[in-house]
């Protein structure tokens, strides 16, 4: 048996889906918890009618909204072998559960988990889909990269087997954003194997502003100090460069003063750079256009928030 976990807040527009997938997927054999954090939108109702139909759904209220919250109630009363955690804004291939009890057979891994794909949406979500699949975008990110598969440091979403959590411990609560690369790290630095799957498939939807990739990949920044200063084996290259990246914009003024010529060259490095993967998406022009606007966004919002995570 596996335990389904779907954290939940006002989605009314997407629980119908969700639902639909984990009552029609395979194993038959499993439970369903669906954790809100306050919804008033319609989703309770929807789910109440369901679970008077199915028992195999439960829905658990988690009053602190955030999501480390909602995972650790959910793994507390978790009987099934497996716990896979689900988001209610992806979607998941009708074979999702049974290449996750496939792969972690197969590979003997503790934690496995497949990349995040993307789905298809408006022209910002496509671009941004395509900028944080390159090296450009995320660096050397495995699971943001489709065709990678083997063993890693960290999975989109992630399953994981139900005893493990007795030598990792819970999920970190002070954690609102990075909460799963804390855990996978913490799960990693302890002998877990983390194990991605090209099986495994996932479509996640990007966000659709600017505005809100910003404020999403700031939170990312924000929260990823804490992460290695707890787990220092995993600080990488890619955790600092974008935070470089802002030092270097910040210090410009100062700089163009003294050795101008030396300062702009990193400029020009930087735009052709961008100018290159976003010609190389063979996209339409427009979205060309985006996907460059894109990688200043995601690079800025990461660094200024890994700086003001340090400054805390």
């Amino acid at each position: 048996m596996i335990s389904v976990v779907c954290p939940i807040y006002n989605e009314v527009n997407y629980i119908d889906k969700v639902i639909d997938f984990c009552a029609s997927a395979l194993p038959a054999e499993k439970e369903v918890f669906l954790v809100d954090g306050g919804s008033t939108d319609g989703t309770i109702e929807k789910i109440n009618a369901y679970i008077a139909k199915d028992s195999r759904f439960k829905l658990l209220h988690n009053p602190n909204k955030y999501v480390p919250y909602a995972l650790n109630m959910a793994i507390k009363l978790a009987k099934g072998d497996i716990v896979v955690r689900l988001d209610a804004h992806s979607e998941y291939d009708i074979h999702y559960f049974e290449a996750v009890i496939k792969t972690a057979a197969d590979t003997g891994a503790d934690i496995v988990g497949g990349c995040m794909r993307i789905a298809p949406g408006s022209p910002l979500q496509q671009a941004i889909g395509y900028a944080t699949t390159t090296m450009m975008g995320v660096g050397d990110s495995s699971n943001h990269f489709e065709g990678f598969e083997g063993f890693t440091d960290s999975v989109y979403l992630g399953a994981w087997k139900r005893r493990i959590f007795e030598t990792t411990g819970l999920f970190d609560e002070q954690m609102k954003r990075n909460q799963d690369d804390e855990f996978h790290y913490r799960a990693k630095s302890l002998g877990m194997k983390i194990y991605q799957s090209k099986n495994i498939k996932v479509y996640y939807h990007p966000r659709n502003s600017f505005k809100k990739l910003f404020s999403q990949y700031f939170q990312y920044g924000l929260y990823k100090p804490t992460v290695l200063k707890k787990v220092k084996s995993e600080v990488k290259l890619r955790h600092l460069i974008p935070s470089l990246f802002c030092l270097y914009v910040l210090s410009l003024p100062v700089f163009l003063m003294l050795h101008w010529y030396f300062m702009l060259i990193f400029a020009v490095l930087y735009v052709a750079a961008g100018a290159f993967f976003s010609i190389r998406s063979g996209a339409p022009a427009g979205i060309k256009l985006r996907i460059f606007a894109v990688y200043p966004t995601l690079h800025a919002a990461y660094g200024l928030g890994f700086l003001a995570g340090l400054a805390k």
